[in-house]
């Protein structure tokens, strides 16, 4: 079996268990949720197939509805994430396109691309989900709030990991 397949089931399962057992339990001021497990999807490798990473991203979601009970919410959210990511990868492409394999993250792409990218996923995905759950256009500028603030949080929280786990090279960081 391919260590990469291993390496992505085990880090699906972390952070299905970390978003069920910890990090839903977290609430602030009742506009701020982290939804770190969006994080999955952020780090797939660019030449991931936008078809699989349809199917991943709603089994992401499913898994999160199923231990949390939330009746589709996340797995419409994830799975409108994983539609936009190939389009917010092409927009943020270099000039001279990905290398293949290539993982976005912060020590690939530097500081600036990864964080703009995280933070547009990271809002899309909160936005639909907090629509979703809402389920009715009169709490717009709420709704609005509360994907801003937890887009906040949570991407806070992608960069700290990224900071944690990011190798020091001797190239500086953008």
């Amino acid at each position: 079996m391919d260590r990469r397949i291993i390496t992505l089931t085990i880090q699906f399962i972390g952070l299905v268990l970390i978003q069920v057992l910890i990090l839903n339990n977290i609430l602030f001021s009742n506009l701020l949720n982290p939804f770190f497990y969006i994080y999955f999807i952020l780090v797939l490798p660019v030449d991931f197939r936008p078809s699989v990473g349809l199917i991943v991203g709603f089994l992401l979601g499913l898994s999160i509805d199923v231990f949390s009970q939330t009746l589709g919410m996340h797995t419409i959210a994830t799975t409108f994430a994983a539609f936009c990511r190939p389009y917010v990868l092409s927009y943020m492409a270099p000039r001279d396109g990905y290398e293949f394999s290539r993982l976005p993250s912060v020590k690939e792409m530097g500081w600036l691309w990864f964080g703009t990218y995280s933070a547009i996923l990271t809002f899309l995905h909160h936005l639909i989900l907090f629509f979703v759950e809402m389920f009715r256009m009169s709490g717009i500028f709420n709704t609005v709030l509360k994907s801003l603030g937890s887009t906040a949080l949570t991407v806070i929280l992608v960069l700290i990991i990224q900071l944690i786990f990011a190798r020091r090279t001797s190239t500086s960081y953008e």
